[in-house]
């Protein structure tokens, strides 16, 4: 009883933002404990107030003197997430920096109504130039998170934000418009299925506990599924339109297709100019579902701003630069980063601090670009039935790779891939792209799996594992799916870099979608008899943006059109006796939204046909993937 009572106790002090004071821990690592003050409501320029919690660094129980660097965290996963041990927080305050959580506008304790990162820039700046007020501040410091909070990093940067000092966005939202929300025109389903979980989560409407049932019965994986097949989302026709301003973006954002102002906010790319002059470390993965926007930021980045802006690049999954093993491969124990709040500190300690640290001389910030080099394992299965991939880290300075040599290898009639040129003077290979039957996506470059996607390294192969492609079958035998592979290797090739796949097409339909995925395809062995076929990067692009990212343009059925399909970047070796594949086809689902073939305007169709897609590969139509070839692969 009593004990019950000093909970209720407990979280009594928390609503009122009662200051809490803790015990020095010494499990944090660093020689503070913390004091928590919980629900300081900052106000914005607006008026509107949003929820924060600060932890000051104590000794013996009182809190330290002088004024403070600090890590500010913004995010709308409820700045109370784990609580009340929060343990980042806990770590970085144990260090002696104030610790600031904030929960975003409109989630959790936060007022104000909710947008998808268009208030966060603002909202940032606001609260960066009310820390630099406060007492304690020494007007310094940085900010941590992923993701969503990795992207509100980017929006303060792009703000110009007072008193910001260094970032380090891991797999942060950007570019919406270009990839990774949008891609090349495609609408990514992980974003559908991520709002649903949100708005149950966090949003003002979930209060209401009948409203919140509500959504998390709709969330079951069961009816996700089911209602994967009831496309196009209209306005006030989904359990969203308890919460409107959630439904209005999932309906905006699945019609939205360009990269038009909807998507401006966090816009890396386009919109450098802005990004203040600040110390970056982007943290990315091949396979995480912000990947080809980590390598676009560095690439914009470095050319505008002196930084310094560093990079890495694991195998990794969204969010999990702590594992080795993501799907059904295993990279190794040395890809996964063993202590990530530990890295960062040094990092922090040297651009905020002005502390000397491992930052310019040890690993892994020697070098401003770090990547792991997957594929150098042997195939053999692990311990905990996964194959063995491998791969090892390796510095660079720069990327892409000076020392690369982009090396086409084209498509032919029979199937194959080659360095050497199609000679026919016609050729090409049809085949049929049904919205009712869209080709399964299993694995790649996602997050928010959900129940929905596999995300990271999989066996192109279907089994209880895919629920919507149940059969142990490889999806190369779908009559759907152009398959396009080399010879055997005679020789290891590593592949390091951005990759694209370029090609000439036509289509009986107005508009319709074509996707590309390379594939490094496993012999037989001991372990999989079947040999193993593995994912290694995809990409879309939808044809009415196949010229504009911004203006839609619709295809004259039998016309043929010169397209491209970024994949995601990648560094992999394709050893010597595999072969590296390309597949063709016209969905990739639920990775992607499926095209209905018709040409009405997004996310409101009425119809659905199937398209004949035919795909050209002769003398005048060379379609290939180019490669970025790492000459003796180091």
């Amino acid at each position: 009883m009593v004990r019950s009572r000093l909970v209720v106790l407990f979280y009594v002090f928390i609503l009122f933002g009662v200051s809490l004071q803790a015990q020095d821990k010494k499990d944090s690592s660093g020689p503070y404990g913390y004091e928590l003050v919980s629900d300081v409501m900052v106000p914005m320029r607006d008026g509107v107030k949003l929820a924060t919690d600060l932890y000051f660094p104590t000794k013996k129980g009182k809190r330290i003197s002088g004024k403070l660097p600090a890590i500010l965290v913004r995010t709308p996963y409820s700045k109370t997430r784990g609580y009340p041990e929060n343990t980042s927080a806990i770590y970085f305050t144990s260090h002696g920096y104030v610790t600031v959580y904030q929960d975003t506008r409109g989630r959790y304790n936060s007022e104000g109504i909710w947008h998808m990162l268009d208030d966060d820039g603002v909202d940032g700046y606001d609260t960066g130039k009310w820390m630099v007020k406060q007492p304690w501040s020494n007007g310094k410091y940085g900010m941590y998170g992923t993701s969503y909070v990795g992207g509100t990093q980017h929006a303060m940067a792009l703000e110009n934000s007072p008193g910001l000092t260094t970032i380090i966005p891991v797999d942060a939202m950007s570019n919406l418009g270009y990839y990774s929300m949008r891609y090349d025109g495609a609408y990514e389903l992980r974003f559908w299925n991520w709002i649903h979980w949100a708005g149950q989560g966090g949003g003002r409407q979930s209060r209401d506990p009948a409203i919140k049932q509500m959504l998390a019965d709709f969330i079951e994986v069961e009816n996700r599924r089911k209602y994967l097949k009831l496309f196009p989302v209209r306005k006030g026709t989904t359990p969203l339109k308890f919460m409107p301003e959630y439904e209005d973006w999932l309906v905006n954002a699945m019609k939205e297709g360009g990269n038009t102002d909807f998507w401006k906010q966090n816009n890396v790319r386009d919109y450098t100019k802005n990004y203040k002059d600040i110390p970056v470390y982007l943290v990315g993965g091949w396979y995480d579902s912000w990947g080809v926007n980590t390598t676009e930021n560095y690439m914009a980045l470095n050319k505008s701003i002196k930084g310094p802006v560093y990079m890495i690049m694991g195998p990794w999954i969204h969010g999990q630069q702590g594992n080795y093993s993501h799907g059904q491969v295993s990279f190794g124990k040395d890809a996964a980063i063993p202590d990530p709040l530990a890295w960062r500190m040094e990092w922090y300690n040297h651009w905020i601090k002005g502390e000397k640290t491992a930052v310019g001389k040890k690993d892994p910030y020697k070098t401003n670009v770090r990547i792991f080099v997957m594929g150098t394992g042997d195939g053999h299965m692990t311990e905990d039935s996964l194959l063995y991939h491998g791969g090892s880290w390796r510095n660079e300075k720069e990327w892409p790779l000076k020392r690369t040599s982009y090396t086409p290898y084209y498509f032919h009639a029979d199937g194959s891939a080659s360095v050497r040129k199609p000679v026919q003077k016609n050729s090409s290979t049809d085949f049929v792209s049904d919205p009712n039957d869209p080709v399964p996506a299993i694995g790649g470059n996602t997050s928010s799996g959900g129940g929905i996607l596999l995300q990271g390294a999989w066996d192109q192969k279907g089994g209880d594992h895919v629920w919507n492609w149940p059969l142990p079958i490889p999806l190369s035998a779908r009559n759907d799916v152009l398959v396009f592979q080399t010879d055997p290797l005679q020789e290891d090739v590593e592949v390091t870099g951005e990759i694209r796949v370029k090609f000439w097409a036509s289509s009986s339909a107005l508009d319709t979608d074509f996707t590309a995925k390379l594939v490094d395809v496993y012999p037989a062995n001991t372990d999989y008899p079947g040999g193993f076929d593995l994912n290694i990067g995809d990409g879309i692009v939808r044809a009415r943006y196949r010229d504009s990212r911004t203006e839609e343009k619709l295809m004259n059925p039998g016309d043929v059109y010169e397209f491209e399909v970024r994949l995601y970047p990648t560094s992999n070796v394709f050893k010597k006796g595999h072969r590296i594949r390309v597949d063709i086809a016209g969905s990739n689902f639920p990775r992607f939204d499926v095209n209905p073939n018709t040409g009405e305007p997004l996310n409101d169709n009425r119809r659905e046909v199937k398209a004949i897609n035919t795909i050209y590969h002769d003398k005048s139509r060379p379609s290939h993937i180019l490669l970025p070839v790492i000459p003796g692969g180091s």
